[in-house]
């Protein structure tokens, strides 16, 4: 099958554990942090947990991709490329990278993956990327199933699309807005989450609009339901966001996108999956049951409001239902979901959201560990299932290769050749001196069965074949067939982790120019020699430092995003006689004012100081 027939469900790995989790639970392919350089500061990992990591995956077939994807500094470049080469003799198939520095360090026998902190999200900047040295181009979370389309149709570069998990509101690697209220840079890997915050919405003025709300803030993605627009669409990496989040979250997610990946790939025989084996995970996967802000498909479909958490940033997780008696310490609900004693609620009280655990049941009333009197008709949540997470803590996954035994034998001696699901394939042999069996059934069943008693190893083996005289059958100890089984499947196993993985390197094209004019605007992020030569490289007269080289950013718009306060808050001019006037964000003395861009249905988030 050609390698762009593959498609791929890329998981998130904070460290080992969580890597190994969902590999076990279907992940075709892994991304994870390296040492330093990461867009997530504290989800590092060694070098040494990077080469065990790829150790296992191995096994399926499954690949690992490494983060580096903060923008480095010149004084920072040599030990930049010490961590990548670092990285790369650990086995990492990709490094993930924003800063153009990479593509300059002579870097091989690695692809290179554009993170979406390139902002990829038209066909030139695609095309881009690729002609210049990039296996695949990682698109921004907030275009649509047509821009998609379109990228797709001017270039054959590997695309890789977010599915699941948080969205950036900005554009991304566009968003300064941290470094506004403080050193923290989210592209230097440590994001303040400013967007998460609460604002005063004031028009010109001063008047307040909306007070002390999360204006900036947007529901979590879900494109579960579009596995197949976008495998028609010609994406073939499925990307699950959270490389902060732990095994519990990292199992769940993975396994429920597994299910809707297969069945799509069920439908269109011309694909296939990336990786090999198949899981069981000893639990029914229900992302309802995981963190989440609330779904939302963002702007898959087109511009719409109804995408942001102006109440809370925090995860609410499954209604449960509305309050129709309470008294201090207990209520009851309209609901019909079975809570269990441990499990965390949450609510709106006081005009935030608070929170508490189940103590017990008894009925159809709900006895909290908190003495509050909850008000009638108020909305109850469940944001922690305390027998779900229970029962994903103590499942035990597995993950296994299928395999064909072919038995070879005569009365003195047996061959047996283990061949996997991928067609790799060892034999081994064992003199066989107890000659022939008595019960020559009897033996040929005895054969079978300790063959495929494949225990605790990665490999189920489903089948054995014969190939020999019936009247001949040698008789073999019980303990020497399993010690040939053992060498068999030990000997498959080294087989299929010495394989030469298989690498997709771009063909460079010299001559491809910056689609954007003759100058790389601040916005590229240029902060060192080496990215500057890049773009210079790429027909660039002029390419200016990028804003984290700037100490004031009064006057910047420190984000560009589709979303829209206007439109969310149902403000929207679109179409109005004169257009959108600016409104402005409050948080405490820091002062936004808003721009809207009604023609391309666009919000610039301008920073205008501190009171």
């Amino acid at each position: 099958m050609p390698e762009h027939n593959r498609v791929e469900l890329l998981a998130p790995a904070r460290d080992r554990e969580v890597a190994f989790a969902a590999i076990d639970c279907g992940a075709d392919a892994i991304y994870m942090g390296g040492p330093r350089f990461g867009a997530r500061q504290a989800a590092g990992n060694s070098v040494d947990d990077i080469a065990a990591v790829v150790e296992y995956a191995r096994r399926f077939g499954v690949r690992v991709y490494v983060t580096l994807n903060t923008v480095v500094f010149e004084n920072e470049l040599e030990n930049a490329r010490r961590i990548a080469q670092s990285v790369i003799d650990a086995g990492a198939d990709a490094l993930i990278v924003q800063d153009m520095a990479y593509v300059e360090m002579g870097l091989s026998g690695v692809e290179l993956h554009a993170s979406t902190q390139t902002f990829n999200a038209t066909p030139e900047k695609a095309a881009f990327l690729a002609n210049r040295g990039f296996s695949r181009v990682i698109l921004e979370r907030s275009i649509s199933l047509d821009e998609i389309k379109a990228i797709r149709a001017v270039t054959d570069v590997e695309l890789e699309c977010f599915v699941h998990g948080a969205i950036c509101v900005c554009r991304s690697g566009r968003c300064y807005m941290s470094r506004t209220m403080s050193s923290r840079s989210g592209n230097r890997g440590d994001c303040s989450q400013a967007c998460r915050l609460t604002y005063d919405l004031l028009d010109a003025d001063g008047h307040v609009l909306r007070r002390g709300k999360h204006l900036l803030s947007v529901k979590d993605l879900d494109l579960s339901g579009h596995i197949g627009d976008l495998l028609d669409a010609g994406v073939s990496s499925f990307k699950i966001e959270g490389r902060l989040k732990d095994a519990a979250y990292v199992k769940n997610t993975v396994a429920w996108y597994r299910r809707r990946i297969d069945r799509a790939l069920a439908l269109r025989p011309h694909l296939v999956r990336a990786s090999s084996g198949h899981s069981d995970i000893g639990f029914e996967p229900d992302i309802s049951k995981t963190f989440s802000r609330g779904w939302t498909e963002y702007y898959f479909g087109g511009r719409r409001a109804g995408v942001s958490t102006p109440d809370t940033p925090k995860a609410t997780g499954s209604m449960v239902g509305r309050v129709v008696r309470s008294g201090d310490g207990w209520f009851e609900t309209d609901g019909h979901i079975q809570l269990a004693a441990g499990d965390g609620l949450c609510f709106m009280y006081g005009g935030e959201l608070s929170g508490t655990n189940v103590n017990k049941i008894d009925g159809a009333r709900i006895y909290t560990n908190r003495n509050i009197k909850l008000s009638v008709g108020m909305e109850v949540y469940r944001n922690y299932d305390h027998r779900f997470s229970t029962l994903l803590d103590g499942c035990r996954t597995r993950r296994a290769v299928d395999v064909v035994a072919t038995v070879k034998y005569n009365a003195g001696s047996l061959e047996v050749t283990f061949t996997d699901a991928d067609g790799v394939a060892v034999t081994v042999s064992a003199e066989c001196g107890n000659g022939e069996a008595r019960d020559t059934v009897k033996a040929l069943d005895t054969i079978s069965s300790q063959l495929q008693r494949s225990g605790d190893t990665m490999f189920d083996v489903v089948e054995v074949c014969f190939d020999g005289d019936a009247s001949h059958v040698p008789f073999v100890r019980i303990s020497e067939l399993n010690a040939l089984r053992r060498k068999g499947l030990d000997k498959l196993l080294q087989k299929r982790q010495n394989r030469t993985p298989v690498r997709h390197f771009a063909v460079v094209n010299e001559t491809a120019k910056y689609p954007y004019g003759a100058v790389a605007e601040a916005s590229e992020n240029v902060t060192n020699s080496l990215a500057r030569k890049f773009y210079m490289r790429a027909g660039c007269k002029t390419v200016y430092d990028g804003y984290d080289m700037r100490g004031d950013l009064c006057g910047v718009a420190v984000m560009t995003t589709p979303f829209c306060v206007r439109r969310e808050n149902g403000l929207c001019c679109k179409g109005a006689k004169g257009g959108s006037t600016p409104l402005w964000l409050k948080h405490g003395p820091f002062r936004y004012r808003l721009e809207f861009d009604c023609g391309k249905c666009e919000m610039r988030v301008i920073f205008e100081g501190r009171d």
